[in-house]
């Protein structure tokens, strides 16, 4: 006696050796010997011979039409050896039962399983849903594969070009367009990015790694921020004061200027002037909808992508021969000791006399040091009395305002040259300007806490800082008070901090309340926004050094070993890990040879050449 029964999905047939009430003992055809529960056997046969049994039913299986078979059915369940009875016309032999067992068992749109040896037809709606499902499968399989041929002969489908950003960067694996490219990246052996950039359907290098910035933090951009406009601002006083600013070139949204004057008592009175946008709309507005969906301006070498549309940063930046909008912090100096003998803050409008470049005055530097005075450059007067007052306020917070001997680097982009400059943190003029902004920033914080207004701070303790709605000290500035409200037109902390002080000067309530809600998630918003925007900032300048070695030509490079095989190329801030360096003490200068530079990838591979005589 042999069995045909059912284990782990398949069917397998053997020898009788031995039974019992609830096992058997089975022999294989190749003598291997199993025990089987009694519950799995389907079918009982003495012939064909063993050997020959499944060869003989899977090839009558074969020729069973599976169509007309489901139409042997009717609606109620059914066990395979009825339906073989019925399919045959004749009681069907052990070969006959079990090809109609193997038809159902691989036919599962057709017919469900039930239990042991049993079934029941799909209704023909079912039906004609799987069958249609699978026709469609078969479409898309063709299709995925003339997509994928097109890709791999350097040409892109229009149905994938309509769709490439998000394909490169966030694909959908459920989508055909996405496995036709991954088909064919698999089958070429290379990228996605290089399939796209072969077919000439990347622009650039460039455009490929701002597109994906673009199409994570921006997604939405398209031109109606343009037909948006800010309020008028009310009517305020002009203030009596001639203002200049103090900025890089390329600078256009200018958010703080200066201002000098001698009083009638002898004491000088500083202004420190900030730029108001938060007079031209309220939160809520269609406006702080798009400053809160940007929160900061993203800064990348040749261009910016700003917080606030061009139209309300030309109305509120403090542009030359304006009288803009502005919160002033005036401080009266006393001009012997340079201590404060009083200070006022006010919502007004400031006359802007000069947008002052750095490039316009920095021979200043070396005069400030040398206690030198030109007296050929524009408000250098001003510059010498400011800077005087910056040392003392460094001096009265104990703590330097920059990191003396760090090394700034500015890049510019020009018809796709770049440009790579260094620039000395902690120079007088920069010392001057971040002096007045913390002290600007340290007594609106204070202003705001002493009257219970909350606002946003940042603050320092153990060595980290973090922002927080609890007014605490910065310890690494030395402050008792620090909030960010001195870049409005730039940073969406700020543009709040600005809100909560101009209802507070004005003696109205402020916009955002003790533990607002609203506060708290700008606040977490900003923190990951403004990480992203500098971690992209820190990929496209690492782009542009890659493309000033292209540029300059450069096969061998200087360096400097920070740690481990981690080095810094001299001149550009271009960190790189070199695999070849020998083990270096820290800060030796070794030559580098530039083997290869991958612009899609963002990567160069350098290889040590040796070292160099300092």
């Amino acid at each position: 006696m042999n069995v045909l029964y059912e284990e782990t999905g398949s069917f397998k047939v053997g020898a009788v050796l031995a039974e019992s009430d609830t096992s058997l003992q089975v022999e294989a055809t190749h003598g291997k010997r199993s025990k089987i529960k009694a519950a799995s056997v389907l079918l009982r046969f003495d012939a064909p011979p063993l050997g020959e049994f499944m060869g003989k039913t899977e090839t009558l299986a074969e020729d069973i039409d599976t169509e007309f078979l489901w139409q042997c059915c009717g609606e109620a369940e059914f066990g395979f050896a009825d339906l073989a009875r019925e399919y045959c016309g004749h009681a069907a032999s052990a070969v006959e039962a079990a090809a109609i067992l193997i038809k159902l068992q691989t036919a599962p749109m057709y017919f469900y399983r039930k239990g042991k040896g049993r079934f029941r037809a799909a209704s023909a709606d079912t039906l004609k849903a799987a069958l249609a499902s699978v026709e469609k499968k078969k479409i898309q399989e063709k299709q995925i594969l003339s997509w994928s041929g097109d890709l791999q002969r350097g040409t892109v489908p229009e149905a994938l070009r309509a769709i490439l950003p998000q394909l490169l960067y966030r694909p959908d694996r459920n989508r055909i367009e996405t496995k036709a490219l991954e088909l064919a990246s698999e089958s070429s052996g290379l990228s996605p990015a290089r399939l796209f950039e072969r077919a000439g359907a990347l622009p650039s290098s460039h455009d490929y790694h701002l597109g994906a910035f673009l199409f994570e933090y921006f997604p939405r951009e398209n031109g109606v921020y343009e037909e948006i406009a800010a309020d008028e601002p009310p009517d305020m006083p002009l203030a009596n004061v001639a203002a200049f600013s103090l900025d890089d070139a390329s600078t256009t949204e200018i958010d703080d200027a200066f201002s000098l004057t001698r009083l009638a008592n002898g004491r000088y009175r500083v202004g420190i002037h900030i730029a108001a946008p938060g007079l031209g709309f309220v939160p809520g507005s269609a406006l702080d909808k798009i400053a809160r969906a940007r929160l900061s301006t993203a800064y990348i070498p040749g261009q910016k992508i700003t917080m606030l549309p061009p139209q309300v940063i030309e109305r509120y930046t403090l542009a030359e021969g304006s009288e803009c909008p502005a919160v002033s912090l005036y401080l009266d100096i006393n001009p012997l000791s340079h201590l404060i003998e009083g200070q006022e803050t006010r919502i007004e409008r400031v006359r802007i006399a000069a947008n002052l470049r750095h490039h316009q005055v920095e021979a200043l530097d070396a005069a400030f040091l040398a206690g030198e005075e030109r007296g050929d450059l524009p408000f250098e007067a001003e510059l010498f009395f400011l800077w005087r007052l910056a040392l003392e306020l460094e001096a009265a917070r104990g703590k330097p305002a920059t990191q003396q001997d760090r090394v700034d680097y500015n890049f510019y982009v020009e018809n796709e040259r770049v440009s790579i400059v260094e620039r000395r943190r902690g120079a007088p003029l920069d010392k001057l300007v971040a002096e007045l902004m913390i002290s600007v920033n340290n007594n609106w914080g204070r202003l705001l806490a002493d009257r219970g207004v909350p606002a946003i701070y940042r603050t320092q303790s153990n060595g980290k800082v973090r922002m927080t709605t609890v007014a605490s000290p910065h310890q690494g500035l030395g402050v008792s008070h620090y909030i960010w409200a001195s870049s409005p037109l730039r940073r969406y902390i700020d543009l709040l901090n600005q809100w909560q002080l101009l209802a507070c000067v004005s003696g109205r309530a402020p916009p955002f309340g003790k533990n607002s809600a609203d506060l708290m998630a700008a606040m977490r918003e900003f923190e990951l926004t403004f990480a992203a925007y500098d971690q992209f900032q820190n990929k496209m300048e690492h782009y542009w050094c890659l493309r000033w070695l292209l540029q300059e030509r450069i096969t061998l490079a200087k360096a400097q070993v920070l740690r481990d095989n981690l080095v810094k190329f001299e001149g550009i801030p271009l960190y790189v890990r070199v695999p070849s360096l020998p083990d270096l003490e820290m800060g030796s200068r070794v030559l580098l040879e530039i083997e290869g530079i991958d612009l899609i990838d963002n990567s160069v591979n350098a290889r040590y050449k040796g070292a160099v005589e300092s």
